[in-house]
């Protein structure tokens, strides 16, 4: 479990305990993940390479420090699709792939129905997104996906995780680094997060019922 990085930020803290409440409605729900994912992919690409560049300031030459990396974002749909704006503002140069996977409510099994990848990337590292580390069969189907295309260098990034699906995924993946904005407690009979904040699908797109 070394690559499992919880966020201390205060305002994580803060903006998770907003999207933790039942009364936030769909359009500010939409916003605090967002902000989430801004803020959890500043500290996922924290150890990004960068190469040494300069640029003309309005007054003089100036040495600077540019990202050589090429970055993907794979949103699991459809609940990583509210994170990819946020992480684009970050990384607007970045590739966006897109894999499908719903949760059978009977066997809790991913099960895929959609995945767009391109078959000759270079990118060098995938940030894989999505709200909620439940069981963690979503997050390693998709990272056994990434894998068969030849990405190598995995970042996951969740708002809230369970226990159960970090060690699911960090037994099956002990290189995939998993970046959360708070571990809850456990998951309950039906695979959701305690106390968690229910389905962030259906809490952004105003599904619920």
């Amino acid at each position: 479990m070394s690559l499992v990085f919880p966020s201390r930020h205060p305002l994580v803290q803060h903006h998770t305990a907003a999207l933790r409440d039942a009364s936030t409605t769909p359009p500010e729900f939409r916003r605090l993940v967002r902000i989430l994912a801004s803020m959890l992919a500043q500290e996922a690409t924290a150890d990004l390479k960068s190469s040494q560049a300069e640029v003309m300031t309005p007054l003089a030459s100036c040495p600077v420090n540019k990202v050589s990396e090429i970055i993907g974002i794979v949103p699991i749909l459809r609940a990583g699709l509210g994170m990819v704006d946020g992480i684009l503002e970050l990384i607007p140069h970045a590739e966006i792939w897109h894999v499908g996977l719903y949760r059978d409510e009977q066997t809790l099994k991913p099960m895929e129905y959609y995945r767009r990848l391109p078959s000759n990337s270079k990118i060098s590292v995938a940030l894989l997104v999505d709200p909620m580390l439940a069981t963690g069969g979503s997050a390693l189907h998709a990272c056994q996906i990434l894998k068969e295309v030849g990405i190598t260098r995995i970042k996951l990034i969740s708002l809230i995780a369970a226990p159960e699906g970090i060690k699911l995924l960090s037994d099956a993946m002990p290189d995939v680094a998993i970046h959360v904005g708070a571990v809850d407690d456990h998951l309950n009979e039906h695979g959701y997060i305690v106390p968690g904040l229910g389905d962030a699908g259906d809490r952004q797109f105003a599904t619920s019922h």
